[in-house]
């Protein structure tokens, strides 16, 4: 199942968070302090190591964990594209903070017991948060059989996550958790979280540094859905036929598939009532327009 266009496009955060992923787990790893990422009572409350809860919320401890983890923050940059980096960015922040809140929780009440002493580190929180989108915003495409047994296009990311969450046994269970926990409160709007957005002026700033470079130049990514400009979705609106029946709205599950494969969203919507509601028609006529 592919999560849209290649690259980074429309997706700066994502880019930061899979570049600080991989760059503070290889130093840590390369410096064999990679278990003292681990989040820990005693590391964490009574210390309060503040540098240790940054890193530890981006650094993976083992090798099959960056791996698995990359993968799923690469593949999940589909919602930043979907809601744009401003929101994304919200939802990052709330779900990254809320999950670690919960995690540290879980380290005091069980800090007398020999069932936890220390959690796995790595972006748990976003990661699984962003299953909650996942499970019930992106459409099954296909449907297969393997082996007898029935299987999607969303299986692999199933098993993907699966692989993750038993990666370090309860130590990566319990994060995991708390992951979709945090994903659940923000998907129920918890707070209000999904109308708050980040200031335009530092949105702006961090897009200058991490936006994908295009052309041999470096530009801010927009905080829009998709990888079409205004100038493809005029066309696209242009070649409107009229003088024929109303056609459907679109649902929206439609606009969300074009949408993951890079499309800007009211581009899509046109192009679907273009098409009447056919994917396949829709997917040629953006295409088209993108080229014009």
């Amino acid at each position: 199942m592919q999560g849209g266009v290649s690259g980074f496009q429309n997706a700066p955060l994502t880019r930061a968070v899979v570049l600080a992923s991989g760059l503070l787990s290889v130093v840590f790893s390369a410096q064999r302090r990679s278990r003292a990422l681990v989040l820990s009572y005693q590391g964490i409350v009574k210390s309060f190591r503040l540098w240790k809860m940054f890193a530890s919320g981006f650094a993976f401890q083992s090798t099959p964990e960056l791996l698995f983890g990359v993968y799923l923050l690469y593949y999940f940059r589909v919602f930043e594209r979907q809601i744009g980096s401003n929101k994304y960015s919200v939802f990052s922040l709330f779900t990254i903070s809320v999950s670690l809140l919960l995690e540290i929780l879980s380290l005091v009440l069980l800090k007398d017991t020999n069932y936890l002493s220390t959690l796995a580190c790595g972006p748990y929180g976003l990661i699984f948060a962003s299953f909650i989108p996942f499970f019930l915003d992106i459409p099954v495409t296909s449907r297969f059989r393997i082996f007898g047994v029935n299987f999607s296009d969303k299986s692999f990311i199933y098993l993907a996550g699966l692989q993750l969450l038993l990666s370090s046994g309860k130590r990566s269970l319990i994060p995991g958790i708390c992951g979709l926990i945090a994903g659940s409160l923000y998907r129920l709007n918890m707070l209000g979280i999904r109308r708050v957005k980040i200031p335009q002026v530092i949105a702006s700033f961090f897009a200058r540094f991490f936006a994908p470079s295009s052309g041999g130049s470096s530009r801010p990514s927009r905080s829009l859905v998709g990888n079409m400009s205004s100038r493809t979705s005029r066309a696209v609106q242009n070649n409107q036929p009229s003088g024929f029946a109303p056609v459907v709205e679109p649902p929206e599950s439609s606009i969300a598939m074009l949408v993951s494969m890079g499309f800007d969203g009211n581009a899509a919507r046109q192009a679907l009532m273009r098409a009447r509601n056919d994917i396949n028609t829709a997917t040629n006529i953006l295409l088209e327009a993108q080229t014009r």
